[in-house]
């Protein structure tokens, strides 16, 4: 299927690793041009080149941490400035860190609103001029299955991730003139570096390994494995396409079933 990218130009936060770097792969791979922001390390330039031998395409990053304003604010303005335009913005950022309740000071309440909300609401703010100007535009917004579905341990993140659902469901309304369609993606436990992260530290909690976590999760997934990045990048591809124009205000989780709810 075609999805109408070529040319379009996609903005991919946190797109060096992961799920991000997934994403950025896919839209380039159907003709996007890219701009990945992401921390200031070696993947950066690393994804920056892998990107470009594999799909051809015209890839530039920037350096980003998306949990301060004025680089998330920098990072939209830089990108249109190079491509002269935005089509598409997709909202990530990695997650806060798994905690208990009591475990959560002020500091990190503030800096997860700071990473995954703000982040989210600074960086649309600046594309949305430009897509209201040409009547076209997608936003999507990576967060977890866990705005369906409550994590335990995840507790920062179940609570901020679930405030960006309303803010786009909210948007999706305001911006529907103006065929900018807003759309959450949710992943469930999906073969990352974070998920792998997330295992060592409740395997080294509960006295056991994280082999064994993964193999309870797996057991949890009706599909009985978990997913993929590259599963994950091509439903943001396709919620970026021309042909998904018509989805908008939708949490739509990814996740081989492990979500239980109707809704």
């Amino acid at each position: 299927m075609d999805l109408g990218l070529k040319g379009k130009v996609a903005l991919v936060a946190g797109g060096s690793q992961g799920l991000g770097k997934a994403v950025a792969v896919r839209l380039s791979v159907e003709g996007a041009k890219v701009a990945i922001g992401a921390l200031d390390d070696a993947e950066l330039p690393k994804t920056v080149e892998e990107i470009k031998v594999l799909s051809e395409g015209e890839v530039i990053g920037i350096p980003t941490d998306v949990s301060v304003a004025e680089q998330a604010r920098n990072f939209v303005r830089q990108a249109m400035e190079h491509f002269g335009t935005a089509d598409i913005l997709v909202n990530n950022a990695g997650g806060p860190p798994s905690r208990t309740f009591l475990e959560i000071d002020d500091d990190l309440w503030q800096q997860g609103v700071r990473l995954n909300l703000m982040s989210a609401i600074i960086m649309t703010r600046e594309v949305l001029p430009v897509m209201m100007e040409k009547r076209w535009g997608r936003i999507i917004n990576m967060t977890s299955i866990s705005v369906k579905q409550p994590i335990d341990g995840l507790i920062l993140s179940n609570t901020v991730r679930s405030a960006v659902v309303g803010l786009a469901k909210t948007l999706s309304n305001e911006m529907a003139p103006y065929n900018i369609t807003v759309n959450n993606v949710c992943p469930g436990y999906t073969m990352t570096e974070r998920v792998r992260s997330l295992a060592r530290f409740v395997a080294e909690r509960d006295g056991t390994t994280p082999e064994a976590v993964i193999r309870g999760w797996e057991s949890q997934v009706p599909m009985g494995r978990l997913g993929t990045p590259e599963e994950f990048g091509a439903l943001v591809a396709f919620l970026a396409s021309e042909q998904a124009g018509y989805i908008t205000g939708a949490s739509i989780q990814i996740d081989g079933g492990y979500y239980k709810g109707i809704m």
